[in-house]
Parts: C-alpha cells; structure tokens; sequence
C-alpha cells in the first residue's frame, strides 16, 4: 500500500473512530437526560399523591375534633364512653369506604392516651417519650399533619381540641403508610418504604421484627417481594448518587422522606414496573398521571390550587362543608351542628356566592369527564 493510502486510511478510521464515539456519547447523553426529566415528572406524580393523603386526613381530623359528645368526654374523664364513640366513628366510616382502615385516639393535654378506638386498655401511656412531633404543640396549637415514626410507620393528623374555650388535648387520626403504597399501586407504581434502623422504637415497637433491605427496614407490609429482589442486583451507590436507575427494564427512583420536623426518617423507593415504564416512555406521561384519579379525587385536588377559601369566610368553613356533603344521612349528624353554626354568620349574598361557586364547580368536573 502507498504511504499516502495509508495516511489517508489512517485518517478516515481516526474520524470514523471519533464519529461513532461522539454517537455513542450523545446517545448517552440523551438517554440520561430524557431518564432525569422522567424521573421528575415522576417525583411530581408521586408528591401529589403524598400531598392529597396528607391534605385528605387533615381535614377529616379538623372536622371530627368539632364532635361535641366526643370532646365532652374528655372533658369529663369518660375514657370508655370515648373509645365506644372512637369505635363506633371508625367503624361507621370504614364500612362505607371512605377510608379502609382507620386509626382514631384522643390525647390528654400531657399526651397520656386517654383512649383509642383499636384498643381499650391503653388509658394512661405517655407518648411524650418517643412522639418528638408533638411537642411544638404545646406552644403553639396550630394542627399538623405529617408522616411519623410509632409503633408503626404512619400518617398522624393531630388537631389540638377545645371546649368551653379551652384546649383539653388532642385528637389523632392515623393511617398507615401501606394505604400510600396502595394508591400508587393503582396508578401502576410500586412503592418501597425504607426507614432508618435508628427511628425503631426500642421497646414495643411492631418493626423490630420487620425485613431489612441495604441497611434500611422495610415500614410498608405491602411491598412487591420480587422487586426487592430485583432491587438486590441494583449499582446501589449509582442510584443514591443519581436517584434514578434502569434495570431490566424498569426504573428505580429514590426520593427522601422526611417527617414532620422536616428530618429524613429514611427513603421512598419507587418502582416503575416495565408496562408504566413504557407508558412515561411513550410520552402518555405528558398530562400527569394524577388526572387519571377519579372524579372525585381531581375535585379534590383542583379545589386547593384555586383561591384556597373561595366564597366561605375562611377555609375550615369551606373544608368542613365538602367533607358534610359527601358524608351520608347517618354520619352528617356529626358535623350538622358545627355546619348550622357556621352558616348562621354568613349574609344571603354571601351564600348565594356559595352556591354559584358549587354550580360551577360541577360544570368544570363535566367537562373533564
């Protein structure tokens, strides 16, 4: 061969060498960008759902710490009248679905327990050693809810209660994190709930005995086994750097998960399994996943994007009146009290604007229907 073949030879294979280089590259590069921006509308479908669970039993703590009976018990030391009223609520609500297992438990204003509805004998136990959360409200009063560290791994909404213009303690609402799992699980997104070893209880806690996984315990019970399996094989270190990894065809994405004082408690695992892999691939993740709640749950949603009181005075009024009228003829005479009261210091005009408000509402719902 010629020396000027092989210069030349020599030059064409150095830029054809260096072209499929720079392919192979940007291909990577643009996988790892098309990857990082699925992986935030992901976050962003998931922090919705996080949110309305939070916001959701938020608001059905406020409007069940305006029950009368239950406060008077309380107020009068009546602890077996108030776990039979905590029974007889829970059991009401759960029956019709509105929640599938619900947690309710009244605190003295020393949170001692003074009674819960899953359990009789509990009357007297102080919380204060190992509820950290519940000690800004003392000062403060101010509801909160968030995702707390127990026996169990849940989701506590705490409403300070008053009667007779003052406050007598606490009422606690409490749903496992499982029913987060489950909701996601519907949307085709599986969830793994890993907490740090250091956030069990030393002493009767109901995780002690839970599985681990990479140094974490695993707080949800209706985790997919096989996936932990999967997850096993998975460059660790890689996911924790990028939060974000692909594997068989399915992507795992970490997100922190922080309770109430705003600590990282541990880490959501979150699983998109190959088929909704597929589907945030093929762009049907361009309109969030969360539009494909049921009516009911956008209604939810869209009615705290907008102005957050509406027509009502304030926002309790406006929660405790969406929360009555989904209620049915036998739970209402709960709040039907509390509801009266509230209206009678509304003008006409003002619940003419009411009622114009909800009219329109159920125009929007018909259109996204």
């Amino acid at each position: 061969m010629k020396p000027i073949l092989k210069i030349y030879f020599t030059i064409s294979f150095i830029i054809l060498f260096l072209l499929i280089c720079s392919i192979v590259f940007f291909k990577q590069e643009t996988k790892s960008d098309n990857l990082e921006a699925l992986k935030k509308i992901v976050l962003d479908d998931v922090e919705k759902v996080l949110t309305f669970e939070k916001e959701n039993l938020l608001i059905f703590a406020l409007a069940l710490s305006e029950n009368g009976a239950l406060k008077k018990t309380l107020y009068d030391g009546d602890f077996n009248l108030a776990y039979n009223l905590l029974d007889d609520i829970a059991d009401k609500f759960t029956s019709n679905e509105l929640m599938k297992k619900l947690r309710l438990q009244v605190l003295s204003n020393d949170f001692k327990i003074f009674a819960q509805n899953w359990k009789q004998n509990t009357t007297g136990i102080s919380l204060s050693s190992f509820r950290t959360d519940l000690e800004k409200l003392k000062n403060n009063k101010v509801p909160q809810v968030g995702i707390e560290v127990g026996r169990r791994l849940t989701f506590k909404a705490t409403i300070p209660i008053k009667y007779k213009k003052n406050y007598i303690g606490y009422l606690e609402v409490i749903k496992f994190v499982d029913e987060f799992a489950e909701k996601l699980r519907s949307q085709g997104i599986e969830l793994i709930v890993l907490m740090k070893p250091k956030y069990v209880l030393e002493k009767n806690s109901l995780m002690d005995k839970f599985s681990r996984f990479k140094g974490y315990v695993i707080a949800n019970e209706n985790y997919n086994s096989q996936l932990i399996d999967k997850a096993s094989s998975l460059e660790w270190k890689k996911l924790k750097s990028l939060s974000y990894y692909e594997h068989e065809e399915m992507l795992f994405i970490l997100k922190s998960m922080v309770n109430g004082e705003g600590d990282e408690i541990g880490k959501y695992l979150i699983v998109l399994p190959k088929d909704t892999f597929k589907k945030y691939q093929n762009g049907q993740n361009n309109i969030s996943f969360f539009t494909r709640f049921s009516d009911e749950d956008i209604y939810n949603f869209v009615k705290y994007w907008e102005n957050p009181a509406g027509s009502y005075q304030n926002i309790d009024d406006r929660n405790l009146l969406h929360l009555y009228s989904n209620l049915g003829d036998k739970e209402r005479h709960y709040l039907k009290h509390e509801i009266e009261k509230r209206l009678s210091k509304y003008t006409n005009d003002e619940l003419i604007n009411i009622i114009l408000e909800e009219r329109y509402k159920e125009k929007k719902i018909g259109v996204v229907e």
